[in-house]
Parts: C-alpha cells; structure tokens; sequence
C-alpha cells in the first residue's frame, strides 16, 4: 500500500521567476510558516491544503525557515508576512531583513465566529492575504487587512523606542509616588500645604525626610531647618509659622499608626529621588541622540519642537518610509478628519478614533505650545483662522469650538514634519555608496511665511513627460 506524502513534508518544484509568500503564525516558543504560491495553490487547490513549516524561535529554527524558502525560491523572490505580535515577532522581523528577505507586517487578525483554532490554517490564511494584495493585486475595504512593507528603523529610532517607553513609565511611577505622598501628608501634617502649596516640592520633601512628623518638627531648632530648606523664598518668619503649625496639627497622632505613615513615606521619598535621578539621566542620554541624529536636528528646527518631543516622534514612526503620505502620518498621529454628510442636511466633520494616543496628546501639546509663541507663522494662523471658523458667544464674549483650528494647526504642523523629513531620506536613497550626505534641510520660518502669502514657488524638478494612453482602434 502506498502513503501519500504529507505536503508539509515536501517541496513542490516552482517556476524559476515565481515568487513565494510566506505567513507566519507567532508563538512564545515557536512559529508556524505557511507557504503560498501560483504553483502550490494548483498543486493543492486550497491555500489550507499548502505546505507548513513548525519551527523554534531560535537561530537554528530561522535558519530552518530560511533554508527552506531557499528550498523553493531565490530569498529574493520570497515575501513574508508577520501579524504585530507584541514583541515576539521582532526577532524573527530583524532576522529575515538582515537575510534581504522583504518582511511586511498587519495587525492582529480577527479570526471568524465559529472557526476552530489552527494555527497552521491561521499561518497560511496570512500568506493567502499576502498573496491575493500582492500578485493578484487584490483590494481591502478594511484598512486592518492591509499589508505594509515593514521598513527598518533609523538609528536614532532604533535607541530612541526604548528610552522614550521606558521615561513614560518613570513618569507614570513619579506621578503614583507623587499621589502617594500628598495622601500621606493629608494624614501626617495637613497643615503644611497652609505653608507649603506644593507637599512633594523639593523643600517639602526634604523638610519631612528630615523631619517626619509635625512633633518631630515643632521641637527641631530653627538652624536646623535653615539647613535642610533647598528654597531660598522659605524665609525664616514662613518656617516659624510652619513650626507652629506643626505643633497644633490635627494630623495622625496614634503612634503604632503615626510610625507605619513615617515608615512609608520615609521610603517612597527615596524612591522619588531615584525615579527622578534616572528620569535626569534618560533625559539627558535622548538629548544627545536627538543633537546628533539627522531627524532631530530637523524636527527641532520647528518652533516649538523641543528635543523630548522630538525623540517621541522619532521612536513613534521609526522611519519615514514607513507613511506612505502626510495624509497617513496624519491619521496615525490621530489628527486626520473624520467626515459625516448625508445630502445637505447633516454635514459634520470630527477626529478619527484612530491613531496612536501618546501621539496625539504630544501633537495637541506642540499647538498650543506653537499658539503661545507668537512670533510664528502658526501663532498668526490661528489669531486669522478663530475668528472665520469659531462662533462667538456672546454671553462669554469669547470665540467658542476652537477644537477645529487647533486641528487644522495638528495637521499642517505634521505636513511639514513629513515634507521635511521625506525631502532628506529620498536625498539619502539618492547618494551613491560612499558619498557623504550634505546637512539636513531644515524648517525655515521666512519661506513658510512666503508660503503663507503665495509668494514662494517650490523649485522645478524637470520636465516631467506626459503620459500619452493609447487607445484601441476598432
């Protein structure tokens, strides 16, 4: 009797300029490849029935997929497909661009109602997407279905991700900590916000490390105070008050419960100063990178764009490449329209849902920074836009609903990251190997105000020819 030989144990002559595209299923430990091809789906005339490949999540088991790519096709006629997998499919991603395999990426797929869990059915459904947009050019009505090329990050970007991450959760660690110590100054000593407005200042901090409790306070000598105040302003008549404020302070007076408060606040004002210590330390290493990186001396270069801006930024988009207009750029910052119109009745125009939200807090941040400076094109744009596209209320004898210009600021603020940004990497693809690149074009302030009042025209690049379509003679 003879067995028929499973497909996933086999490798199925394809033509020599055929191209063969890869799903792949990530897993923690180990990955599933499905293969996709003209030649394998008429082989085996499901893409469910092409072969698969189970391999580690190791060198040895990327060399085996590489190895058996090769097995079918030149890698350079090979495409990939990974799902955005946390951080598990990164590894695998580095591997195969190092390798000069193309490697393009999509969201998580959801699968349909109903269907049983396979992850080799999941693993070829991904290379049969891949192959239905790529060689029979199929289009997707939902924007999550499309597959894009995943383009390597910059250098800058490469360092950035990582630090900029991790300074937001210092921040988020700062800010408990913060919470924490206001709580616990409620119960403690109240009455120091009377003196003190902010209870985690510097100089409140360092008054309740060294003084924890408002008896410890109210019996310490003023020269001692003297030498723990970091804050000039907190002059002598001002800590007086405080020691007699400490000394009728309605604070926590049970002393099994007083000494567990000081016990805890003793420790997370340690911690604070080490979160801040480290937060210095980042702040100080992503400046650097920020000076000396090509993006951020481009991004810096538009007011107000500061250096840690420019580095969420960088980190966010990784490369530029990436957008494939400023129109994207825009969506994925989360400040693209959004419109609703039904005939003449209902026409209205919002935000999309979508886009990265630290993104687009970070924008709305740089408006209103940019709206504050008022020796800037955007400063003057806005103070023209409000009163035409505002209503003004009467009552408050103010223009109300500027949420749309600030919008429209978002927006054109980001086209002119992503013009500038563009213009230097097509300049970078232009060089010949070994040519030392020319400084970075940077943002001019007087050529967008030529901009702005139609006097400035973009130089010519060339007689383009036009396209002559040949008609069909019947």
């Amino acid at each position: 009797m003879q067995t028929k030989t499973r497909p996933d144990l086999q490798v199925i002559p394809m033509l020599a300029h055929e191209s063969l595209y890869i799903g792949v299923d990530i897993g923690k430990f180990q990955h599933i490849a499905g293969f996709v091809s003209t030649t394998l789906l008429a082989r085996f005339q499901r893409f469910e029935g092409c072969p698969a490949l189970v391999f580690e999540q190791s060198r040895e088991g990327f060399r085996e997929l590489v190895d058996r790519i090769g097995a079918y096709v030149p890698i350079q006629q090979a495409y990939v497909l990974l799902e955005r997998t946390g951080h598990y499919h990164q590894a695998l991603q580095h591997y195969l661009l190092d390798m000069g395999i193309s490697v393009f990426v999509i969201h998580v797929q959801r699968r349909p109602a109903g269907m049983l869990k396979s992850d080799k059915r999941d693993a070829l459904s991904l290379a049969n997407q891949l192959y239905s947009q790529l060689e029979l050019g199929a289009q997707v009505a939902d924007q999550l279905h499309l597959v894009r090329r995943a383009v390597p990050p910059t250098d800058a970007a490469a360092q950035l991700r990582g630090m900029i991450r991790h300074r937001e959760e210092l921040i988020m660690e700062s800010t408990q900590r913060k919470n924490k110590l206001t709580a616990l100054c409620d119960e403690i000593f109240p009455e120091l916000t009377r003196v003190l407005k902010d209870p985690n200042s510097q100089t409140a901090l360092a008054l309740r490390e060294a003084f924890p409790s408002p008896q410890v306070l109210a019996t310490a000598s003023l020269s001692a105070l003297q030498a723990v105040r970091l804050n000039r302003q907190l002059t002598e008549t001002k800590l007086v008050e405080l020691q007699q404020r400490a000394s009728v302070s309605i604070g926590v007076k049970d002393p099994p419960r007083l000494r567990g408060l000081v016990f805890e606040q003793g420790q997370l004002i340690r911690e604070l100063k080490v979160i801040h210590e480290h937060l210095g330390q980042l702040e100080t290493e992503v400046r650097q990178i920020v000076a000396h990186s090509r993006e951020g001396k481009i991004l810096t270069s538009i007011p107000p764009v500061g250096p840690i801006q420019a580095a969420t930024i960088i980190a966010s988009i990784g490369h530029i490449a990436n957008f494939a207009s400023a129109a994207k750029l825009k969506s994925y910052f989360g400040w693209a329209p959004a419109s609703d119109q039904t005939g003449v009745s209902y026409d209205r125009a919002r935000l999309t849902p979508r886009g990265n939200r630290a993104m687009k807090r970070m924008m709305y941040l740089i408006v209103w920074q940019a709206i504050q400076m008022k020796d800037t094109e955007w400063a003057r744009l806005y103070e023209r836009l409000v009163p035409r596209l505002c209503s003004y209320d009467e009552r408050k004898q103010k223009h109300t609903g500027k949420g749309k210009v600030i919008g429209r600021l978002a927006g054109q603020i980001t086209s002119v990251m992503y013009a500038l940004l563009k213009k230097d990497d097509e300049m970078l693809r232009a060089l010949a190997p070994g040519e030392i690149p020319p400084e970075p074009v940077l943002y001019d302030p007087e050529i967008h105000r030529q901009h702005r009042s139609g006097q400035y025209h973009a130089p010519s690049t060339g007689h383009q020819p036009r396209k002559i379509i040949q008609l069909p003679i019947h």
